[in-house]
């Protein structure tokens, strides 16, 4: 008969970071156990459920016994199994015997081919298994394989010493109104569990498997399900905070989740005096500490008041809304002191201690970092076309922030602080914007430096890292990007491309190298396959891959991008319009064709020894008509061509690059390009190699060609 099956772990308050991960891992484990034994049907339903004292499970149309199965087991080879006279030997015997069948007839065992030989085989209908014992091996295999963080040993009344998570005080396994026996962790299976701890008192019997949310929420005051909890607490702070605006990150809203049986919100408020401390320090020492939620007015500045998820609900709440505000006080406090202490010394003062904080030990402390990362901003200014001086003076007080107070409670306002402190010490706008700005972007979506002195440090800082850290050999590898260079790259290519920033990235990340010069310790090169290779080389090789990630996330084919990225000379922030041309061209009729085409003047090339041939076809050595049509062509083409690509218009310029479609095609079916007189052959080469020239001013378009 099939019906619901409840499992549930009673336990002592679990941890509320692992929480989820738990819930969903003890019914993954339970569902995964049954499913394997055949207890589940195709349209069995699980729901998992996590509360701070409780892991639990119900699985719709659970069978109460497993089906019978047919079984076919393979017993011996034939040469085994008989003797030379035909009859049954030994090992056939015991073969039997150990498979439970030692009444069996030789003529009751099928022969059958099994690969290269005859083997015996005996077929069977094994009865299907009880639930119950099914189950008991199901938990435990769950409950070994649960992502435990730490795991905690406890002794039962009876002395027997219990591994788990939390202690365990109850199980329930209810199969439909049954109970399903088990004993595990030193407990015997029942139907009681227990409710909230403050709300409710006594035991609740859990009638039937389905009854088991509905029983806990109306006897219990308990949620069970943490999705349900979650919600619940997102719409009841967004209906608490009114026309405020609530600040409620996923992390704190789960963590929270974690921690309440039965959510309800209070307000509670703080003194105005503690809003003239940057919001930032006030909303996250309330988040961190606290688990509060801030909230801001509709412009996105922090009121006065905020939102705690309590798990108490009672209708005097006074004494927890109180206890609530007398505990954030001197939290808000600290955050006040630091401020005030901080602005009692200027950034500029702070920078010498610099030269006591190790940036790498092969690399030297953060002030040789910074002198670095000061002049490469100051070049980056320059190459942009704005203000050097400001550059180079924001990477200068870039990281000063780090030897504040403020930032050393708080290591998350690293940047954001160094903003206030620049500001409060009277340095430029921009100066003091670089100071945040600099780690922009500083993950997927975030968004980018606003200022051009911001952009310029965030350059400067991002290739200093790249370039730095490669070279003295700690590149990625693998999953392993311990100093998130994949990161570094993306941040650099997001600025150069998002932005359209003129600037050679293969010349920068030469400049950037040339900053850690007098650095025993720094790899000027690497040998790979005995090619001496420059770090920033390898740099912008790394770059580049990255580059093909992000342009596949912006639509574009494995083919196009192959085609832009691949020629060495372009720059990031003509990716984006060359790729956009690229594929209005292979909606062109002649496109498929041109690409063939030029991946077979590639091979040919290639084949013939590039490097030894002419590279300027003579005119005079043109005999065939396709070739001299050919040439023509590439004479008319190639100034028409230029024009478009100096004025960035790439679409224009393969538009017209397709108009040598014909002469091409004409060519190799009218040319030998293969002639026997070596002169002849050799300027056809050289015909070839400035179609080619011509084709590829905008992409490789022999990428295109499948």
């Amino acid at each position: 008969m099939n019906n619901t099956l409840l499992v549930e772990l009673f336990t002592e308050e679990l941890p509320p970071k692992a929480l989820a991960k738990l819930g969903e891992a003890f019914a993954a484990g339970i569902v995964n156990g049954l499913k394997a034994r055949d207890f589940l049907e195709s349209d069995s339903v699980a729901t998992s459920y996590a509360s701070p004292r409780r892991l639990a499970v119900s699985i719709t149309n659970v069978r109460a016994t497993s089906p019978d199965k047919v079984l076919r087991e393979k017993v011996l080879p034939v040469s085994v199994a008989l003797d030379a006279a035909g009859n049954a030997t030994a090992p056939l015997a015991k073969k039997l015997a150990a498979l439970g069948f030692p009444d069996l007839q030789v003529s009751q065992l099928e022969r059958a081919v099994d690969g290269k030989a005859e083997s015996f085989f005996y077929s069977y209908t094994a009865a299907g298994s009880a639930l119950a014992g099914s189950l008991q091996t199901t938990l435990e295999e769950a409950i070994s394989k649960l992502p435990i963080p730490k795991v905690m040993s406890y002794q039962r009344p009876d002395g027997e010493t219990v591994h788990f998570v939390r202690p365990v005080h109850r199980i329930i396994a209810l199969h439909g109104a049954d109970i399903v026996p088990l004993s595990l962790l030193g407990l015997k299976s029942d139907r009681v569990t227990l409710g909230h701890r403050f709300l409710t008192t006594g035991q609740i019997s859990i009638a039937h498997a389905n009854d088991y949310a509905a029983n806990l929420a109306s006897q219990g005051k308990v949620i069970a399900s943490v999705a349900e909890r979650k919600e619940k607490i997102r719409a009841a702070l967004l209906a608490k905070a009114g026309n405020d605006q609530v600040l409620m990150p996923e992390s704190l809203l789960d963590e929270v989740t974690a921690l309440v049986e039965w959510p309800v919100i209070y307000e509670c408020k703080f003194e105005d005096e503690f809003l003239a401390v940057p919001q930032e320090c006030l909303i996250l020492t309330m988040q961190t500490n606290q688990k509060y939620f801030a909230l801001t007015d509709v412009n996105g500045k922090l009121r006065s008041r905020f939102l705690i998820v309590s798990n108490l609900e009672t209708a005097t709440p006074e004494h927890i809304i109180q206890g609530n505000e007398r505990v954030v006080r001197p939290r808000l406090s600290d955050a006040k002191f630091f401020f005030e202490q901080d602005k009692k010394k200027t950034l500029e003062a702070r920078l010498p201690m610099l030269a006591n904080v190790v940036y790498h030990n092969k690399l030297g402390s953060q002030k040789e970092r910074t002198e670095r990362v000061q002049s490469l901003a100051g070049k980056i200014a320059l190459s942009m076309g704005t203000d050097a001086a400001l550059a180079e003076r924001g990477a200068l007080l870039a990281k000063a922030d780090l030897l504040t107070d403020m930032v050393g409670e708080f290591p998350e306002l690293q940047g954001i602080m160094g903003t206030y402190y620049a500001l409060h010490d009277g340095e430029h706008a921009e100066v003091a914007a670089a100071a945040s700005e600099h780690y922009q972007p500083r993950f997927a979506g975030d968004a980018l430096p606003a200022t051009a002195t911001g952009t310029a440090v965030a350059l400067a800082d991002k290739l200093e890292t790249l370039v730095g850290i490669w070279g003295i050999g700690l590149q990625p590898t693998g999953d392993r990007d311990p100093f998130a260079l994949r990161r570094h790259a993306l941040g650099v290519l997001r600025i150069l491309i998002e932005k359209k920033l003129t600037i050679n990235l293969h010349d920068l990340l030469k400049i950037t190298q040339r900053q850690f010069t007098g650095i025993s310790q720094f790899a000027d090169h690497s040998e790979k396959k005995g090619i001496s290779v420059p770090t920033y080389i390898e740099v912008l090789f790394f770059i580049r891959e990255r580059a093909k990630g992000y342009l596949k996330d912006c639509g574009f084919s494995t083919n196009e991008i192959e085609s832009v990225v691949s020629i060495d000379t372009i720059q990031p922030f003509e990716y984006l319009p060359r790729l956009k041309a690229v594929k209005q061209f292979q909606s062109l009729p002649e496109a498929k064709e041109l690409a063939e085409a030029d991946k077979r003047i590639r091979n040919i090339i290639f084949k013939n020894g590039a490097e030894s041939m002419i590279l300027v076809p003579r005119q005079n050595l043109l005999i065939e008509e396709a070739e001299i049509e050919l040439f023509n062509q590439i004479q008319i083409l190639r100034p028409l061509a230029d024009q478009f690509i100096e004025a960035q218009n790439f679409e224009g310029a393969l538009n017209v690059l397709a108009k040598i479609h014909q002469p091409v095609t004409a060519f190799f079916k009218d040319v030998m390009v293969m002639a026997e007189d070596n002169e002849i052959r050799n300027n056809r080469m050289a015909l070839l190699h400035s179609v080619g020239n011509l084709t590829n001013q905008v992409a490789n378009i022999s990428k295109l060609a499948t």
